[in-house]
């Protein structure tokens, strides 16, 4: 299967054309965050503060790169488990956050908000984040440096490998992935 190439930010008829179990490489600039930054986060929209970023339009890859060797751009840079992200997600779409790279399976009230803010949802191969890092051209820490590795960063991209695991339409790679492969009665 040839990998269909997508740019960054999400337009929203790339997202459109999206389904799950396509292959993508993207190119563009994406944004870092995880567990802590996803918190603070919340904590202003909870609070009506302003964001310290804008998130309308962008996508997030859930990783806290390791510390950037000499003559690099950045560490290696795997998915995090995004079920981690899962209690704060729904509220970051809804000021229009459009997607999301990480691994592992999503709530139902996350694919739901996927459906209703048609979004989408990016899978990145696990334990593979040194070979992931040669798709990062550029990062640049933009806010809560005091996180370290978990400070939002701004990343350029150039042919990030992932795959689309669930789409806009709210269907799910993992659940229909399942389901074929039990069909084949091959499950033990």
């Amino acid at each position: 299967m040839e990998a269909k190439r997508i740019k960054l930010p999400l337009s929203e008829e790339a997202i459109s054309q999206l389904r799950a179990g396509e292959a993508v490489l993207l190119t563009g600039t994406l944004l870092s965050g995880r567990d802590a930054a996803h918190q603070r986060l919340c904590q202003l929209l909870r609070e009506g503060k302003p964001l310290p970023v804008e998130l309308a339009g962008e996508t997030i890859f859930y990783v806290g790169p390791s510390p950037t060797p000499p003559g690099r751009v950045i560490g290696s840079a795997g998915p995090t488990t995004s079920g981690r992200m899962d209690s704060y997600t729904p509220a970051l779409l809804e000021v229009g956050l459009k997607g999301m790279i990480g691994k592992g399976q999503r709530s139902p009230e996350v694919i739901a908000a996927i459906r209703r803010h048609r979004a989408v949802y990016f899978a990145a191969m696990g334990g593979a984040g040194a070979l992931m890092s040669r798709a990062i051209r550029r990062a640049e820490v933009i806010c809560y440096p005091e996180l370290g590795t978990e400070a939002i960063h701004r990343l350029e991209v150039v042919d990030f490998p992932a795959i689309v695991a669930i789409d806009a339409s709210g269907a799910d790679l993992y659940q229909s992935g399942r389901a074929a492969y039990c069909r084949t009665g091959v499950n033990h």
